[in-house]
């Protein structure tokens, strides 16, 4: 990526209409936002050779696909260094329950993000799968009761 990158405002809209539609044509991605096909697609070449656009996917409603059940996991470890913490990292990245993974400073080490079908479901990922992963001291479990904001999602469970 450019160190040097600077976003416009052109730049910015694109990126705002993509986050939106990730499938809209150049045609139309020029329209809205009021510049010409030519300059539009180079700009959209720019930011995606450059790494501001990392990729296009398919956003996945959890609550159709029966994983309604999200909770929000603290873990302390018993060892910080570094070689601990890759050990931690690579295996919660192979959790596929594990949504978001995030490294806290804090009372506590890690913030995982975790959607299951329901608590069953959940309490078997803690036990046999977070629990077990390399210098797991303890676990902290909040369960979401609705989400208000969810990235990539209106509204859930509103």
């Amino acid at each position: 990526m450019e160190d040097d990158l600077t976003l416009d405002g052109y730049d910015r809209a694109i990126l705002d209409e993509l986050a939106r539609d990730g499938r809209i044509t150049v045609t139309e991605l020029a329209t809205r936002i009021h510049l010409s096909k030519s300059p539009t697609q180079a700009r959209l070449k720019r930011l995606e050779a450059s790494g501001v656009i990392v990729g296009y996917r398919a956003l996945l409603d959890p609550i159709r696909l029966g994983l309604a059940h999200v909770a929000f996991v603290e873990v302390r470890l018993n060892d910080t260094r570094e070689v601990a913490l890759s050990a931690f990292n690579a295996g919660v990245a192979r959790i596929g329950e594990v949504e978001e993974a995030h490294m806290i400073a804090g009372n506590f080490d890690y913030l995982l993000k975790v959607r299951t079908a329901d608590m069953t479901a959940y309490r078997r990922v803690l036990a046999e799968e977070i629990s077990q992963l390399p210098h797991v001291a303890s676990t902290s479990t909040f369960v979401a009761m609705q989400a208000v904001k969810e990235a990539g999602t209106e509204a859930l469970g509103a």
